[in-house]
């Protein structure tokens, strides 16, 4: 009987205990964000770590511990680190869920509640495959399993982790949800951020714009054209330096680009939209891996009331997405220096930053890390060079120089940071297998 199968039958043994296991995981808050159950998660998490058969260990950071549980496998074996996140958001306004946040309650085959879908229904898909594994006969590869308790916060402390344990072949991580189309995916890369605020002084105070209209210097004109110095209307971003390290996309990168399912003008009608920013000429996805500079919200200190007056002070709240080659610092240091050039004035304040991160298709676990997801799953993955959106893998690429392979195991509509957050159960039963048919491939490679 082929690996899948066996895991499968498993799985199937052992459903209502397995959602169990899911269902009280849930029940434990864990928001990072504000200490709620931090401490009686870390005893969860330690306890799940120790029954899928892997030596635990809390590891201070100074923030809320990293979780890591370790196993050996055969001699020459790799060494694989799963990296997942014990810690949730705030529940947010209690009003919209349907049933308690805290409370998981089992609806049309989903589970709902706070983690389920981010992470840690993921991460327990990904436990209960190696305890699967181990039952069946044994890991395959040398384990190490990383819980990070600060995700939902930057996982500010993530790479004095990592400076703890020892450096991994690669690295597996599950978050996020599939590929929009609602197929399995495995995805290489991330972009990263960096958010901040412009801010633009007048007058002391809000002054009378009859009286002083003409008169008075408008912090709201001067930011408006500061951001004209900072992008064209055709889409170029007009600070130097700021894209001056993007790396070129490889082969490999551009074919699985090209091979992503997108039907452009219907995502673009769910929108309300009928064409895409500029500039023009880049695909949808390539879109999505390249670097982008966006104006989250203008406003004036006026206290919302909009009166006719001249503000004393105009903000624009900004964030930059970052690819390859790129790094926080480097950018925040080119934006200062436009400033310093076009607007002295302005006043830059940096806000939370992540880095990028970027495995490429020709790296030679990839396609081992495609063949175990397709196995476990039952489908053909989608290969994703990069998320749009921004998730805390650098540390592993860059402060431990390995690749990173994502694996997502939740539904496209799983809600999370959001009400009624959700995890389709038969992605938490497919994604157990899945978690063991990729260590099965990823040591084959190894033999």
């Amino acid at each position: 009987m082929e690996l899948a199968e066996r895991v499968g039958a498993w799985v199937r043994e052992r459903e209502p205990e397995l959602v169990a296991e899911l269902a009280a995981w849930i029940a434990q808050p864990s928001v990072s964000r504000t200490g709620e159950g931090m401490s009686g998660a870390v005893a969860h998490g330690v306890e799940l770590l120790r029954r899928s058969g892997l030596t635990p260990e809390v590891v201070e950071t100074g923030g809320w511990p990293a979780l890591v549980g370790t196993a050996p496998g055969p001699p020459g074996a790799p060494h694989v680190l799963v990296y997942g996140h014990y810690d949730v958001q705030p529940a947010g306004p209690l009003h919209e869920w349907v049933t308690p946040p805290f409370q998981p309650d089992v609806r049309d085959g989903r589970m709902y509640g706070r983690g389920t879908g981010d992470n840690k229904g993921q991460h327990l898909a990904q436990l209960l495959g190696l305890r699967a594994l181990r039952e069946l006969g044994g890991l395959p590869c040398r384990v190490t399993v990383l819980l990070d308790g600060e995700e939902e916060i930057g996982s500010p402390n993530l790479a004095k982790a990592l400076r703890q344990l020892e450096k991994p072949d690669l690295v597996v991580w599950s978050d996020g949800p599939v590929h929009e189309s609602g197929r399995a995916s495995v995805v290489l890369g991330v972009r990263g951020v960096l958010a901040f605020e412009l801010r633009a002084r007048g007058a002391s105070g809000a002054l009378h714009s009859g009286n002083w209209g003409g008169v008075a210097p408008n912090p709201a004109w001067r930011l408006v054209h500061v951001l004209g110095t900072m992008r064209s209307p055709d889409g170029r971003v007009l600070i130097d330096g700021f894209a001056d390290a993007v790396e070129p996309l490889s082969p490999g990168e551009r074919s699985a680009l090209a091979a992503l399912p997108v039907d452009v003008p219907r995502v673009l009608a769910e929108i309300g939209v009928t064409g895409m920013e500029p500039p023009a000429g880049l695909g949808f996805y390539e879109r999505l891996t390249g670097p982008t500079f966006t104006v989250n919200s203008l406003t004036c200190e006026d206290a919302g009331e909009h009166r006719t007056v001249i503000p004393h002070v105009a903000v624009a709240k900004c964030d930059m997405r970052l690819v390859g080659g790129q790094r926080a610092a480097d950018v925040a240091a080119a934006i200062r220096a436009h400033l310093d050039r076009h607007a002295p004035d302005v006043e830059f304040v940096p806000g939370a930053a992540m880095e990028p991160s970027r495995t490429l298709p020709e790296t030679p676990w990839t396609q081992a890390v495609l063949r175990g997801a397709r196995e476990g799953l039952g489908e053909e993955p989608l290969l994703v060079p990069a998320l749009g959106g921004s998730l805390p893998i650098a540390p592993f690429t860059d402060e431990l120089d390995v690749p990173c392979y994502g694996v997502p195991l939740a539904n496209v509509d799983e809600c999370n940071h959001a009400p009624n957050e959700n995890l389709v159960l038969d992605w938490f039963r497919r994604g157990i297998v899945a978690a063991a048919t990729v260590q099965h491939a990823i040591a084959e490679v190894g033999r």
